[in-house]
């Protein structure tokens, strides 16, 4: 697994993070015994950069997470995400006071004292950024985090953050369906130092060998009222896919490593972080730090798949509350 780094004064990291979302049976059912050989089968190739969440499950990824670090003793960075208020109402809150108390929380599960990146999951859109940098910092200077991050968040808000205090990374969707950052987030994290996280870089189990299936689909997978995995979106989705799948394979790739291997290759900055709740998922993308993609090969990618191929919006009216829009 080759490495890259957390920001320009983080720490070095696995190029590819294990994304714990999956863990806790969001995108299908699994078990404890599954979900810990998942995480053993990642550390065993070299990925060392576990990211999760508070509300990942209620705490269970984060407790998952932590069970896995108790029985192994296992090295890894952590990143866990807090700021999205579920009782008595859902909403966003970044007040110190909320976040402090959420990082407490994410301690216990994880069993730890200490993680090297924490972010907000969602801005609290009335509250100044600066204010919630002001309480990052004072985190960072007691010693409990190693930096901080912002999720779904637009190039004004990270560059406004950023002049506070510097930013360790940005985490957005993206992948070769999803691809606003390439409108400015990705080169404003270039420009500024700041490491750029993409999840979903598979595009939430589609650029597989095997796509996502709507029968395999339960509560409380956000995909079921999704548009991308609705009809007749996901037919017209899943025909757009089969030629990248044959071109894969015709270049000795899974469709997941390759499209894997496109997100790295869109800069020395970006550290992916697809969601897997299986080892033999894992064992089909595992080896994307290692492909190189030549020129050519990015051509005739962007030939199968050109910028704005996908059916649908990536979130439905009702989910596309939070993250920030900015083209």
């Amino acid at each position: 697994m080759k490495t890259r780094k957390l920001g320009q004064n983080g720490p070095t990291v696995s190029a590819i993070g294990f994304g714990a979302m999956s863990i806790t049976g969001f995108f299908g059912p699994t078990d404890d015994k599954t979900s810990q050989a998942c995480m053993s089968a990642a550390v065993d190739h070299g990925i060392d950069f576990f990211d999760t969440a508070d509300i990942y499950g209620s705490g269970s990824s984060e407790t998952q997470i932590g069970q896995f670090l108790r029985e192994t003793g296992a090295n890894i960075k952590i990143a866990t995400k807090a700021g999205i208020q579920t009782q008595p109402v859902r909403q966003f809150n970044n007040s110190k006071d909320y976040l402090t108390a959420s990082l407490d929380a994410s301690f216990e599960c994880l069993g730890v004292d200490y993680v090297d990146l924490f972010y907000i999951h969602r801005r609290e859109a009335d509250r100044p950024i600066e204010e919630v940098v002001e309480t990052f910092q004072s985190l960072i200077k007691q010693g409990r985090i190693g930096g901080y991050g912002l999720s779904e968040v637009s190039p004004t808000t990270l560059r406004r953050a950023h002049a506070v205090h510097p930013c360790m990374a940005v985490q957005n969707e993206y992948s070769l369906w999803t691809r606003m950052p390439d409108l400015g987030m990705i080169r404003t994290c270039a420009e500024l130092g700041v490491a750029f996280v993409p999840f979903s870089p598979l595009a939430r189990g589609m650029l597989t060998d095997s796509p996502a299936k709507r029968v395999n689909m339960v509560e409380p997978d956000l995909r079921i009222n999704n548009p991308r995995f609705m009809e007749p979106n996901l037919s017209d989705n899943l025909a757009m896919i089969a030629p990248f799948q044959t071109w894969a394979a015709d270049n000795g790739m899974t469709t997941s490593a390759a499209a894997l291997a496109w997100v790295l290759s869109r800069g020395e900055h970006l550290i992916p972080i697809p969601a897997t709740r299986t080892s033999d998922h894992l064992m089909q993308w595992i080896g994307a730090s290692e492909i190189i993609l030549s020129v050519d090969q990015l051509a005739e990618i962007d030939t199968i798949l050109p910028a704005g191929w996908a059916y649908g919006d990536r979130y439905s009216v009702s989910q596309y509350v939070g993250p920030e829009t900015y083209c």
